[in-house]
């Protein structure tokens, strides 16, 4: 039940975090996403009812228990680190781009 809950949080939402509230990393990741305009969705999972069913979903879903579990354009991208290094790299704003969530920038 909840790992189709999951999947149609993610089908249904260009930009998904799976997060938790007090979560430093999970802030650092939705800090990123609000300073690039990006359109996201994020899920507290510890202020949902069924939020521990939908954290034990996602780690059978995608073998990444931990959050932030970030989704793009229905991929599952993983979590801060991964995140932030794809952010380094120059690779997270032409994903969010293609995803729909971020407008293309005229620079």
């Amino acid at each position: 039940m909840a790992v189709t809950k999951a999947k149609e949080l993610v089908s249904s939402n260009s930009v998904i975090i799976f997060s938790k509230s007090y979560c430093p990393l999970c802030v650092t990741v939705k800090q990123l996403f609000s300073q690039l305009g990006a359109n996201f969705k994020a899920i507290e999972l510890d202020q949902e009812s069924d939020g521990s069913q939908l954290q034990s979903a996602l780690a059978e879903w995608t073998g990444q228990r931990t959050v932030p579990n970030v989704f793009i354009g229905g991929n599952h991208i993983g979590g801060c680190d991964t995140t932030m290094a794809l952010h380094k790299e120059g690779n997270l704003v032409p994903l969010l781009t293609q995803a729909g969530s971020v407008a293309k920038s005229s620079t």
